[in-house]
């Protein structure tokens, strides 16, 4: 049991802080603002830059594809399982996959959440003209950067370790065989 709470800690760790915050923010919204007409900044400047506003969205992040939000909430328990599934099989060592990973699971799960308790995903931070979102969505982005940080990290480690290689064997190929 200690072997599969290290194995998934950073996964259960960053899903447990983000999914309570998802919700807890959702909570507080859905609870003090009507659907649509309520609007806060905490400056009035603020207001056609960047507010909240309760809204609903039966579609996926951003505010994407209206109306599908069964197909999503398949797609998202789909892609929870796969993760739950692939993650213990990241190395240690790969900590930006296993953070993409995480972070990903947290905001599927979130807005699963919703859509499974009251039918759709409560978005609520607006900024400028972008769709209105919430902290699951900015999850999954998130998750996403750090995904593709990750892989063009990686690929420049590998490319300075081929190009290592190429020196070495350029210059003594029995160096190559004690590197």
């Amino acid at each position: 049991m200690k072997k599969l709470l290290r194995t998934y800690s950073l996964l259960i760790v960053v899903a447990t802080v983000i999914i309570s915050l998802d919700q807890f923010t959702k909570y507080i919204i859905r609870q003090n603002f009507e659907l649509w007409t309520d609007v806060w900044a905490p400056w009035d400047w603020m207001l056609p830059y960047a507010r909240i506003i309760n809204v609903p969205n039966t579609g996926v992040a951003f505010g994407m594809f209206q109306g599908f939000g069964d197909i999503f909430s398949i797609v998202a328990i789909i892609v929870a399982l796969v993760i739950i599934f692939y993650f213990p099989r990241v190395p240690q060592s790969d900590w930006s996959l296993r953070l993409a990973m995480s972070l990903q699971l947290s905001g599927a799960l979130g807005n699963l959440i919703d859509r499974l308790t009251i039918g759709h995903v409560t978005d609520f931070i607006s900024i400028g003209n972008f769709p209105v979102w919430n902290i699951a969505d900015a999850s999954i982005t998130v998750g996403v950067a750090v995904l593709i940080l990750g892989v063009w990290i990686t690929e420049i480690e590998e490319k300075k370790k081929a190009k290592k290689q190429e020196i070495i064997q350029d210059t003594d190929p029995d160096l190559l065989e004690k590197a």
